[in-house]
C-alpha cells in the first residue's frame, strides 16, 4: 500500500469503526453449539423478512451477542453479504438498546435489502422490537426449552425444502 492511500482509511489500524462500535468477536455466536443453544431455547419473534431468535446468556453477563443466519434461499452471495452488512451495521448502531444478557440469532427471509437510510432505520428498529419482544414474554427468564405440549405434537412438523 502506497504513502498516499494509508492515510486515506486504508489501513485497518487503530480498532475498526470510530468509537469502537465495531462487530468483536465478543459480540458474536462464533460455533454451532452457540447458535444451536439459541434455537434450542425456542423463543423467536418475527417481522418482515427477519425472525430473530433469543437465548439468555450462558455467563449471565451483560453483554449482548449477535448472530447471523442467511442462507442461499435469500439470493446470490451478493444479495446475502448485503443482507449480513446490514444486519451488522444496525447491531453495531443498537447494541446499547438491546435487552443485555442475551444471546440473538437472526434469520432472514427471502425479501430484498432495504436499502438507503430509511431502510437502515427500519432494519434497526425491528432489531430492537423483535428482542424487546421476545425477551419481555412471559417466561422467557425461566430458561430451558419451552415444554412441547399436546398442541405442538398434534401440529404437522415442516420439512427443509
Amino acid at each position: 500500500m502506497s504513502n498516499a492511500t494509508a492515510g486515506a482509511g486504508g489501513s485497518r489500524e487503530g480498532g475498526g469503526t470510530p468509537g469502537g462500535a465495531g462487530f468483536p468477536r465478543a459480540v458474536r455466536l462464533l460455533t454451532p453449539a452457540e447458535f444451536a443453544r439459541v434455537y434450542e431455547f425456542r423463543r423467536s419473534a418475527a417481522e418482515g423478512p427477519l425472525v430473530l431468535h433469543a437465548a439468555p446468556a450462558v455467563d449471565g453477563g451483560a453483554a449482548v451477542r449477535l448472530g447471523l443466519s442467511v442462507s442461499r434461499r435469500v439470493g446470490g452471495a451478493v444479495e446475502r453479504n448485503r443482507w449480513k452488512r446490514r444486519l451488522r451495521e444496525a447491531f453495531r448502531r443498537v447494541r446499547a438498546r438491546l435487552p443485555p444478557g442475551n444471546d440473538f440469532v437472526v434469520v432472514v427471509r427471502p425479501a430484498p435489502v432495504p436499502m438507503a437510510a430509511a431502510g437502515a432505520r427500519r432494519v434497526e428498529e425491528s432489531l430492537v422490537s423483535l428482542a424487546t419482544r421476545v425477551v419481555g414474554r412471559p417466561g422467557y427468564s425461566r430458561g430451558g426449552p419451552r415444554p412441547d405440549g399436546p398442541a405442538a405434537d398434534s401440529r404437522p412438523r415442516r420439512r427443509g425444502r
